[in-house]
């Protein structure tokens, strides 16, 4: 495993990566982390980390609204056949929690959605910040929800015009 600190408009962002994938991008003291791995400098920093820093750093000038990156997050069956529905949610655009558990086929499983909405390895990539709740509020974000509320606003205002209000 291989880390690397990136600074960007909302702190720094602890990427962690093999030589083929990416594994995580965690906020600076988020609650959840990955193991602790061998720090990247320039000389042998893996592909998938330096394609990662690239494209966040895209994406973060306004430029990117689709990732493609090699991804490999550490989780459950279930978690991980969530995150990929979160993949799927288009930039700029929400859905609530209980959407997100009715597109897994069990609208009962909001709760267990949210559960693993919030163990997102890899934050920003894998679009956790575009669920919120069913009343259009901001709820429930690991990276804070000031950061949510950010990312959210930044999409906003470099993607397509939205349907209807973002929250």
């Amino acid at each position: 495993m291989f880390n690397y600190h990136l600074s960007s408009p909302l702190g720094v962002l602890e990427i962690t990566g093999t030589e083929t994938a990416l594994c995580s991008v965690m906020f600076g003291g988020a609650r959840h982390k990955p193991a602790p791995g061998r720090m990247a400098d320039s000389g042998d920093m893996p592909l998938a980390v330096q394609e990662t820093i690239r494209q966040l750093s895209e994406y973060f000038a306004g430029i990117r609204q689709e990732f493609d990156l090699p991804l490999h997050p550490e989780g459950t069956d279930f978690r991980k056949s969530v995150w990929e529905l979160l993949v799927e949610i288009p930039y700029s655009q929400c859905i609530s929690y209980l959407e997100l558990a009715k597109r897994t086929g069990d609208v009962k499983r909001a709760r267990a959605v949210g559960l693993a909405n919030g163990a997102n390895p890899i934050s920003i990539i894998i679009p956790c910040h575009r669920v919120i709740g069913s009343d259009g509020k901001l709820v429930g974000y690991g990276g804070d929800l000031w950061r949510k509320e950010w990312l959210l606003k930044h999409e906003l205002e470099n993607g397509p015009v939205p349907q209807g209000r973002l929250f």
